[in-house]
């Protein structure tokens, strides 16, 4: 009877071998998703509101990939992609957005919408979930200390709301005596230490997180979603990555930044841009006659900027008979910190305000950035200030 009980036993456990195997092989003979299915289901937005998905983590302004309509507060997005990226759903005209990582799946986008109670308003969202990219779910998850920063930052702010506007006030005056007085303060000494250490926190998180990923995409993704932009200095954690990740699509816009092309060599394509009074000047008409001009990006906020037009001032006054010219574009957002800082400076020379394609075209990333143009148009040199560039003019304008 035993001998009996222990051949069924053995028959069945054959049995559920053989059904396990069968199940392994048939999940691995499911081939993966090769396109993707975004579903949404968003409440409180009307019927024909428009759906955008938008590339982001690029650090420039994308076209939309695809674009419908929402139908009882339904929509639907189909497409491919060689890698998981990282898109905007934005709703309306830019009124509101959902940053989703897709990756080839169907995924499900739900959340309930509040629309703007005025016309300049921004649709808000509550409830949102998105299920079915598990690339996502990582993102969540691996940037959730960011959550950890933002209390952090409310929490050395707290009770410096005071002292931080006699600040403001103090710098625009120009009031040294009584930015000093604040400045010596035990309360703004402890903000600033407590500014210091939040800093060097975000710095050490951010690392991390790409460091961690230095094998695959994920680095240099992370690159573009924590950094606002990317510059030379950026190119050792760049290099810490595997072939792999530097061939990937955002490997690829990382390398893009932090080894830029030198702009040395080519030609400056004519542009037009408004000056203070909102005419309309093309760089061609302002440069006519000149030998060489100094295109200057700048702003009103950029200490550095500032600091640097004295020694402007002085190479201007030094080979301007001589041919030489400077051209000073401000990419200020607000054009009237443009226009008070124009009339506290008092340049001499043309000064024009960006329309933020000319500042891109120029591929300029930090300022001042300044480029050295010849009398054909071609760029001879950049980044040249103080007295890098008063000897560079003096060797070529020293007859």
């Amino acid at each position: 009877m035993n001998t009996i009980k222990f051949k069924i036993l053995g028959l069945s456990i054959c049995l559920f071998m053989i059904t396990n195997i069968q199940a392994q092989k048939k999940k691995a003979a499911t081939p993966a998703a090769t396109s993707y299915t975004i579903e949404g289901n968003i409440t409180g937005l009307e019927d024909g509101t428009i759906v955008k998905l938008v590339p982001s983590a690029t650090h420039s302004s994308e076209p939309a990939v695809a674009e419908t309509t929402i139908k009882d507060g339904k929509f639907t997005f189909t497409g491919k992609l060689n890698e998981p990226r990282f898109f905007y759903l934005t709703f309306g005209d830019n009124k509101g957005f959902i940053p989703v990582v897709i990756e080839n799946s169907k995924i499900k986008v739900t959340a309930t919408a509040e629309a703007p109670k005025q016309e300049s308003g921004r649709i808000s969202f509550k409830g949102q979930t998105i299920t079915g990219s598990k690339s996502n779910d990582y993102f969540v998850q691996q940037t959730a200390f960011k959550e950890e920063l933002n209390k952090d930052y409310e929490a050395y702010h707290v009770g410096i709301d005071e002292l931080s506007n006699i600040v403001g006030k103090a710098r625009k005056e120009n009031n040294k005596k009584l930015l000093d007085s604040v400045y010596n303060t035990p309360q703004w000494k402890k903000f600033e230490a407590d500014e210091k250490a939040f800093f060097t926190k975000v710095e050490k998180t951010t690392t991390d997180v790409i460091t961690k990923h230095k094998a695959n995409w994920w680095g240099p993704f992370f690159m573009m979603t924590q950094f606002s932009y990317l510059t030379p200095d950026q190119k050792p954690l760049y290099e810490q990555f595997s072939d792999a990740a530097k061939k990937s699509y955002y490997g690829q816009l990382v390398d893009k930044e932090v080894n830029p092309k030198s702009l040395v060599g080519t030609s400056v394509a004519n542009f037009q841009l408004n000056d203070k009074d909102g005419n309309s000047k093309s760089v061609k008409d302002i440069v006519s006659g000149k030998k060489y001009i100094l295109i200057d990006f700048w702003a009103s906020w950029c200490a550095p900027c500032r600091k640097e037009i004295p020694n402007l001032k002085n190479a201007y006054a030094a080979y301007a008979e001589k041919g030489f010219e400077v051209l000073s574009i401000s990419i200020d957002k607000d054009e009237k910190a443009w226009q008070k800082a124009l009339a506290q400076e008092n340049m001499q020379w043309p000064n024009l305000h960006d329309d933020d394609k000319v500042s891109k075209a120029f591929n300029v990333k930090t300022i001042p950035a300044t480029y050295l143009v010849d009398s054909k148009g071609i760029i001879i040199n950049d980044n040249l200030r103080g007295a890098a560039l008063e000897e560079k003019l003096k060797e070529l304008l020293k007859s």
